[in-house]
């Protein structure tokens, strides 16, 4: 990692990536590596996560190359000069902030979704003009080698690289010294980055899991709601740090909530999801066990819960009878089980999501645009979305991220860019107007302070706190 890291400096020393058109260059070489190899990737996350071919391309494949043609098609504008009105004391000026690489990025990924949580970031530091090291997640050992094998065959090879370690090795990467670290994962890893890049002050990003709520009003459209719920919750068997995390649900439409989650869950897997091939299995054995466990501790299961631990396989279950200190309430899952509360008012809910961790999403289902707005404004979270669920972390024009104990910085379209660039504000003086900004130097004298005062009182009404200068 320590030579690699030397290679990506020289090159960024050398400006190999300051061009707009080797910037363009390298995002469409990204666009074409996906089309010319979906099927390996396709067959890669099958293996790892025995991952649906239509979440395979929806998810990962269709995401990341949405968000190169997007950074394409806008590349240009991002990096044009940003003009600043300019007031009394820069009217003969050059005023403008400009977006300078911030240098060597590492990117490290989750392995809930290891395509696009590498390659959407790397689409933004390329389009900002970093290097980049890619560490993507071991466990999912078959997307990691695929990563490894195809990006230099695309990518400059002195500019990108992609480096294989598990989680032993993240601090000491870390601890290099790179220009920026962005991360997604869990808290607690989140944690072990942070405390790593604070010596070498080290801006950081992170992206991390914990538990997202979902309210569920009485007035909403509970078929609709279960299914929208049923699909972000199960996709991908469960594993996604942006899908509903348990559900608050109003009393009165608790019963029909299950119901319709039953009818939603048969009607997507069959009688018995494991034949299913629209299912998927666990990342590994300890995943699995970890997930058995809460689901066998926590609540009643009233859909679902079967287990098969030869194939990591866990049925879509959802939980009842769910209280706040339930083991499976205590973390986040990353697995195929929905625990649902009870609760008997909008403000019981509210004031249950406020005593937990701001969470990564927050998502409510009601027809009453009051409650959404009364949710909406009483909560803090990194992302919010009515009546649907992940889309809000899907779009290129909206940024995402956490708050919180749900991380720190964003990304997505012109948000990634702004993440890996430095807005460095530049003025252009000559030496035209020393007649005015004398007044400014030693020896001080009360005539000038007057001066400066009031030129200084003036503008607060104005644009700008002491034109003179």
């Amino acid at each position: 990692c320590a030579e690699l890291l030397k290679r990506a400096r020289a090159a960024l020393q050398a400006g190999r990536t300051a061009r707009e058109s080797f910037r363009l260059a390298q995002l469409e070489a990204l666009v074409r590596m996906l089309g010319d190899h979906e099927n390996e990737f396709v067959d890669a996350l099958s293996r790892d996560l025995h991952k649906p071919r239509f979440e395979t391309l929806l998810s990962e494949v269709m995401l990341v190359k949405n968000e190169a043609l997007f950074a394409i098609n806008n590349l240009k504008k991002w990096m044009e000069p940003e003009r600043v009105e300019r007031t009394l004391t820069t009217s003969l000026d050059e005023c403008f902030v400009v977006s300078e690489p911030l240098g060597v990025v590492l990117i490290v990924a989750a392995w809930s979704s290891p395509i696009q949580l590498c390659l959407v970031p790397l689409v933004g530091a390329i389009a900002a003009g970093n290097c980049v090291i890619i560490n993507p997640p071991e466990i999912t050992s078959h997307a990691a080698e695929l990563l490894q094998r195809l990006l230099p065959s695309y990518l400059d090879n002195e500019c990108y690289h992609v480096i294989r370690g598990g989680p032993g090795d993240l601090t000491d990467m870390v601890e290099l010294k790179f220009d920026h670290v962005f991360f997604t994962g869990s808290g607690v890893d989140g944690g072990r980055v942070m405390k790593a890049a604070a010596p070498t002050l080290t801006p950081v990003t992170l992206v991390l899991g914990g538990k997202n709520p979902c309210y569920v009003d009485r007035d909403c459209d509970v078929s609709t709601a279960a299914r929208r719920i049923a699909w972000a919750r199960f996709q991908n068997a469960g594993q996604s740090a942006a899908a509903p995390g348990y559900v608050l649900c109003h009393g009165e439409v608790k019963d029909t909530l299950v119901q319709a989650l039953r009818a939603c869950l048969l009607h997507f897997y069959g009688p018995d999801p494991r034949q299913s091939g629209s299912f998927g299995r666990l990342v590994s054995s300890e995943h699995f066990a970890r997930v058995r466990d809460l689901l066998q501790s926590s609540g009643k299961v009233a859909v679902g819960g079967q287990v098969n631990e030869a194939e990591r396989y866990i049925a879509p279950t959802v939980l009842t009878d769910v209280q706040e200190m339930d083991p499976i309430m205590q973390q986040e899952v990353l697995g195929p089980v929905l625990p649902i509360l009870t609760v008997h008012s909008t403000e019981e809910a509210i004031s249950f999501i406020r005593q937990q961790p701001k969470p990564l999403c927050l998502y409510v289902y009601s027809n009453n645009s009051k409650i959404i707005s009364q949710m909406m404004e009483c909560t803090s979270s990194g992302s919010f979305c009515s009546n649907d669920s992940i889309l809000q972390t899907m779009m290129a024009t909206m940024p995402f991220g956490g708050v919180g104990a749900s991380g720190m910085g964003s990304y997505h379209g012109r948000y990634s860019f702004d993440t890996f660039s430095h807005k460095k504000s530049c003025v252009l003086r000559g030496t035209r107007i020393e007649c005015v900004t004398y007044l400014r130097y030693p020896p001080y004298e009360d005539r000038s302070l007057s001066l400066m005062m009031w030129a200084g009182s003036l503008s607060r009404k104005s644009q700008a706190w002491c034109q003179i200068l």
